[in-house]
């Protein structure tokens, strides 16, 4: 048996009763905070123009653009909602993989759910999103060991999603091989450094890869042909062949803020000083940071616009000083040109550590030093994002996050529909019940989100 021959066996024989409870809990905590994110997501600016784009361009009456309300084909709408689903940088990732997969899943999974052919109970959506997760995961690794580019999400995104469409559409065996190589050669291959040294609307080319996942499975089922995967260049056989035994997922990170990953450390740091010792942002005279080369690779120029707001260091850092919090808010409109914000920004400083550089990517660390205007040098020692494993959040924090989110978009009674239904994902007899509950909120305007008082 060769290694895509056991992806497809996984792809093809795991039953929601073959997944442990600790995955299947894993399964539901990811599902609440993909989707808050995706739902906050649609406020964007990115994501009102994706949406509008896939509405003229993908047209069709198949699948939902999420809060929008208009219809796409299932290319479109996982388009689209796949930009949204990444438009706050709020979305769990996977640390050896430097990457976001449950952005590029759940888009797919929406999109794909719509369109099967058959009744979906809530325990096989649910067992779709957990393929897509461990499928994804596995690509990265292996797109990352094969190549020292570091690759955006959607170059590896794509093939778990075509694992999880190939699954709900119910590919046949050479049908499902087909679409996991369509999906390997058309991914998008980009290196996600660029984002960092031009922050753009493409971000970690989730959106284009969760197109590409689903596009790629309905390709196959006409009879289009791929490449061979390249799990069978897996340096690590384990990697593959752990699949349905090992559960990568359950190593996730989550993210308290709406920033890239690589800034959070500073962020943690530079708060953990301010309310340890009691300073006010007037007491402030300068910000060192000390950290990784990637991080540090981040800009620290005033923001023009929400990427160039996430993809920064000394942005967000000033942010959470002055707002206490780096939330949808801080990274738009109006808050990205507040004049606070951007005279702190200007006082901070960015190096890299060696000892930091050699711990990444496994871990990511950075140190913050504050000197005060009476003279005070204030050291928060290492430190690492909120969230990693394993201090990951609790069920009850997930939810105050999905709720944060989401309420401001939806009203308090629709977000708490949808806790309940993703604390009971397993136990829904149809997930169009899931379906109806995410898609057709779409029919109320959304509103924009409030600065919080």
């Amino acid at each position: 048996m060769d290694k895509t021959d056991h992806v497809l066996n996984f792809i093809m024989g795991l039953r929601p009763s073959d997944l442990p409870a600790r995955v299947v809990h894993q399964a539901k905590r990811c599902f609440l905070d993909a989707m808050g994110a995706m739902i906050a997501g649609t406020q964007t600016p990115v994501a009102r123009l994706m949406a509008g784009f896939a509405a003229a361009n993908f047209a069709g009456d198949d699948c939902t653009i999420i809060l929008d309300g208009r219809r796409a084909s299932p290319v479109g709408a996982a388009l689209a909602n796949g930009y949204a689903a990444n438009a706050l940088d709020l979305d769990d990732g996977f640390r050896l993989v430097k990457g976001h997969p449950g952005a590029c899943t759940l888009p797919v999974l929406m999109a794909a759910g719509e369109i099967a052919k058959r009744s979906l109970a809530g325990g096989e959506f649910l067992t779709a999103l957990v393929i897509g997760y461990e499928v994804s995961i596995r690509a990265g690794l292996i797109r990352h060991a094969l190549s020292t580019t570091v690759h955006a999400s959607g170059s590896w995104g794509a093939i778990g999603g075509a694992a999880l469409s190939g699954r709900l559409l119910d590919l046949g065996r050479r049908e499902l091989r087909e679409a996991l190589g369509v999906a390997e050669h058309h991914a998008p291959i980009s290196n996600v450094m660029k984002a960092l040294d031009k922050p753009c609307n493409g971000k970690d080319s989730v959106g284009w890869g969760a197109m590409v996942g689903i596009s790629s499975a309905l390709m196959a089922r006409e009879g289009f042909t791929g490449v061979n995967p390249f799990f069978e260049e897996s340096p690590d056989p384990s990697w593959v062949e752990e699949l349905g035994n090992e559960y990568f997922f359950l190593n996730l990170y989550f993210k308290p803020y709406s920033a890239c990953r690589w800034a959070q450390p500073a962020i943690m740091g530079a708060l953990r000083l301010f309310i340890d010792y009691e300073l006010t942002v007037e007491s402030i005279a300068s910000i060192a940071i000390r950290t990784f080369k990637a991080a540090a690779a981040l800009c620290n120029t005033h923001p023009a616009d929400t990427e160039e707001a996430q993809y920064n260091m000394a942005y967000p850092v000033a942010a959470a000083l002055v707002d206490g919090e780096v939330g949808p808010c801080q990274v738009q409109p109006p808050r990205i040109f507040d004049r606070a914000i951007l005279s702190l920004a200007d006082k901070v400083r960015v190096e890299v550590k060696e000892e930091f550089e050699n711990a990444f990517p496994r871990k990511t660390i950075a140190e913050v030093t504050i000197v005060t205007r009476d003279g005070r040098k204030l050291e928060s020692g290492p430190v690492e994002p909120k969230w990693e494993p394993p201090l990951l959040p609790s069920d009850e924090e997930l939810e105050q996050k999905f709720l944060g989110l989401v309420t401001p978009v939806l009203g308090e009674q629709k977000c708490r529909r949808l806790v309940k239904l993703a604390w009971g994902l397993d136990q829904i007899e149809s997930a169009k019940e899931i379906m109806d509950a995410c898609l057709n909120n779409c029919t109320e305007p959304a509103v924009a989100l409030a600065r919080p008082g």
